[in-house]
């Protein structure tokens, strides 16, 4: 049995509900700032985002109503290792390299800005199965 650990927890009001899904409102909440994960979670960046989310429970849910939002850790690390830690290390590759090979600078910079606008598409037509690996809970506030 997998183990899960809660890497983030935000409050949020439920502004619709409809068709297996719950559409939430992330509250802005002072307390992101003392969050050990704030600076990868993305929900400290704005002060409210709208996240809609899948749920088999659904009809349980009414607009207006508070709720709470979950993502656990092994969620949350991959998440930074596709968005920073995977561009980050295919662009070193390339540019180490290619600097080995011996190409002139501009060449390495334009293979290294290449290979990352290759990686943002590839990501983009594999977003659907990137997405079907970041799962959402949301629970009712008691």
């Amino acid at each position: 049995m997998e183990r899960h650990r809660e890497i983030a927890t935000h409050a949020g009001i439920v502004t619709k509900v409809a068709d297996g899904k719950v559409e939430v409102q992330i509250e802005s909440v002072s307390a992101c700032a003392s969050c050990q994960a704030h600076a990868h979670c993305g929900f400290a960046e704005s002060k409210n985002k709208t996240l809609e989310i899948p749920s088999a429970d659904w009809q349980q849910y009414q607009a207006g109503e508070t709720v709470t939002v979950r993502i656990d850790e092994s969620r949350g690390l991959l998440a930074v290792w596709i968005a920073y830690l995977m561009p980050a290390l295919l662009m070193l590759a390339v540019i180490v390299g290619l600097s080995i090979a011996g190409l002139p600078e501009w060449a390495v910079v334009l293979a290294a800005f290449a290979t990352l606008g290759l990686y943002v598409v590839a990501l983009y037509y594999t977003r659907h199965r990137v997405e079907n690996k970041f799962t959402l809970t949301i629970a009712h506030n008691s």
